[in-house]
């Protein structure tokens, strides 16, 4: 009786899912970012995903054709998403450009797991854009929509004054992306979240370097004054 009826649940379940592609689909999704995450694309296992998600492999490519187009899912939407939430949504924020800018690199992920791991964006990149074109393809979409956020909100600040009008928005922009990934790589060699907070510090600290120098109005009025001077007595 009591085996009839843990069968008769496992059914129910399985029919539930059934009627639930969508979920069954992002479940799929979620399972093979984490395994992707832990072990690099080439080397995660299929069977691991399914043992995770209690799907059949016949299920898995209903929804994905082959592991790559697994994996080109797993750009598009799960490591979009993360881009989008943790860097391109908060660029759009109310504020100062490089008080938004601190303010996001603060709340970079700071935990054990999230250092051992490092960012998934960096690591699929440094796996798969040798390997395969449409993983570099779909990665670098990324990347440079990553970058044209920050430029775009660093030249904001430069039309209002609080961002040095010398810099070049896109080469600032790329260089951040390139700190932020070059931080989290050295940390995750090294296993180390001390490693990763020192690099947040420096780069918080060049982020300051980036604002507007202040005048205050006194002393604007006075370089004006001399300028006008200089120019009445010919220098």
């Amino acid at each position: 009786m009591g085996a009839r009826g843990s069968e008769g649940e496992e059914a129910k379940v399985r029919k539930r899912r059934l009627r639930d592609p969508d979920g069954t689909r992002e479940r799929l999704l979620q399972a093979a970012f984490k395994e992707v995450r832990r072990s690099g694309f080439q080397s995660a296992g299929i069977n691991t995903i399914l043992a995770a998600t209690n799907v059949t492999k016949g299920a898995l490519y209903h929804h994905f054709d082959s592991k790559e187009a697994l994996g080109y899912a797993i750009v598009d939407e799960v490591i979009a998403k993360l881009v989008r939430d943790g860097w391109l949504l908060p660029l759009l924020s109310d504020g100062q450009p490089i008080d938004i800018l601190i303010g996001i690199v603060r709340r970079l992920p700071t935990r054990p797991a999230d250092v051992r791991e490092s960012c998934p964006l960096l690591n699929l990149a440094q796996e798969m854009s040798p390997l395969n074109e449409q993983f570099r393809k779909r990665l670098e979409r990324l990347f440079l929509a990553w970058q044209e956020g920050i430029a775009t909100l660093l030249r904001k600040g430069q039309s209002q004054g609080t961002v040095r009008r010398d810099l070049n928005p896109e080469e600032t922009a790329s260089f951040l992306v390139a700190m932020v990934e070059g931080h989290a790589s050295l940390a995750k060699n090294a296993q180390n979240a001390k490693v990763w907070e020192v690099g947040t510090r420096n780069i918080v600290g060049w982020l300051e370097s980036l604002r507007a120098p202040r005048q205050s109005r006194r002393g604007g009025r006075r370089m004006l004054k001399k300028h006008v001077l200089r120019q009445r007595q010919g220098f």
